[in-house]
């Protein structure tokens, strides 16, 4: 073959254009069987692809920032602490709810007290100086070891620690609570969102919400469901909890916040949806450690300089809010993708179906042959 011809023959391949071979099929369980098989593929790229998952869309996720802020007086009547009001200043340690309070207790810096709370433990119990070794220091334990076995009654000897004394005393939370009123106080939740590949920015605190409304609504799924105000009885009873029975240990309730956004509507349909749930573990076969608890200290120092504070356990409710969300809007890049895949789907359907007829009609000759 001459070198010209070569070089033709490339050109005539190049060139070239080919048709698939088209067989009608004049049947009418094959046709029935084809037609509802592209219906089913319609009906999944119209109704689920793009009406129900909007695959139409490109789709972000929710950027998030929350602030809180409780609200409420508490008048509580006590041996230990007289009559005594109770303001947000009092029981809001951020971000929990303070409920009970134990009995408080003075401690000062720096002083030698024996190693017991309450009842003394193998740990802490000793007969001579021998048993406690000086500068040892438990992870769980209250203080260092000074190295002395000092008595801690008239029949049992501990061995000495520094420490804030005296020790912290473990008992047990007093039920009915001290802050039983807490139930009538109500948070303000702040949410800040943001869909930064839209450029789309919203809060909580709806635009048709004036500062009147604000000072007067409280949330309720069907008179208020735009109010950000919520009771903390409401917050609870929604997770299907009893305020007062939680607030002897406390616990930790989970705020729901979910923004789901179709951005080609308009923005006042962006709402934000409230759920609420407990999300510490209440099972009654596993009570360690149940409920939630804190400890914090108010320090002054005496007039000889000596440093001292007031130690403080609270039983509190901790809210953690947790913002969810995701937003769409058109975009032609996912449109053409999900078209395509669905005109890819039907030409697989016809594909099959004449794969099918064909191995039908071979199987019957096969049959007609043998017989």
């Amino acid at each position: 073959m001459s070198k010209k011809g070569c070089c033709d023959s490339v050109g005539e391949c190049f060139f070239d254009y080919y048709t698939s071979k088209i067989l009608v099929i004049r049947s009418r369980k094959v046709g029935t069987l084809n037609r509802f098989t592209q219906a089913l593929v319609i009906a999944y790229v119209i109704g689920y692809v793009c009406v129900l998952k909007k695959g139409y869309q490109d789709t972000d996720t929710v950027l998030s920032s929350v602030t809180t802020k409780v609200k409420g007086i508490a008048l509580t009547n006590t041996t230990e602490l007289g009559e005594r009001i109770w303001d947000v200043a009092d029981y809001i340690i951020p971000p929990q709810v303070v409920r009970r309070f134990d009995e408080e207790e003075v401690q000062a810096r720096r002083f030698k007290c024996p190693l017991t709370s309450l009842n003394p433990t193998p740990a802490s119990i000793c007969t001579s100086h021998r048993d406690c070794k000086r500068g040892f220091n438990d992870a769980r334990g209250d203080g260092v070891r000074t190295g002395r076995c000092v008595n801690y009654n008239d029949t049992v000897k501990s061995c000495e620690v520094l420490s804030w004394c005296p020790l912290e005393k473990i008992v047990e939370p007093p039920n009915p609570p001290l802050l039983a009123d807490a139930e009538n106080f109500t948070v303000l939740i702040k949410n800040n969102i943001r869909y930064p590949k839209f450029n789309f920015n919203k809060r909580n605190i709806l635009p048709n919400i004036n500062s009147s409304y604000l000072t007067q609504c409280v949330f309720s799924r069907k008179t208020d469901p735009d109010c950000p105000i919520f009771r903390l009885k409401d917050i609870v009873e929604e997770a299907e909890e009893d305020f007062q029975t939680m607030a002897v240990h406390g616990g930790v309730m989970g705020v729901q916040i979910r923004w789901d956004c179709d951005l080609d509507m308009p923005q006042s349909w962006c709402v934000p949806r409230y759920t609420f749930r407990r999300l510490d573990n209440k099972d009654p076969e596993n009570n360690v450690a149940p409920g939630y608890n804190f400890r914090f200290a108010k320090y002054y120092k005496d007039s000889d300089g000596t440093e001292t504070r007031t130690l403080i356990k609270g039983y509190g409710i901790r809210f953690d809010v947790l913002v969810f969300g995701q937003a769409g809007k058109f975009n032609i890049i996912p449109t053409l993708l999900n078209i395509g895949a669905g005109l890819a789907l039907l030409g697989l359907v016809s594909m099959s179906v004449t794969h099918l007829n064909t191995i039908i009609l071979q199987i019957r000759a096969n049959m007609g042959n043998m017989s």
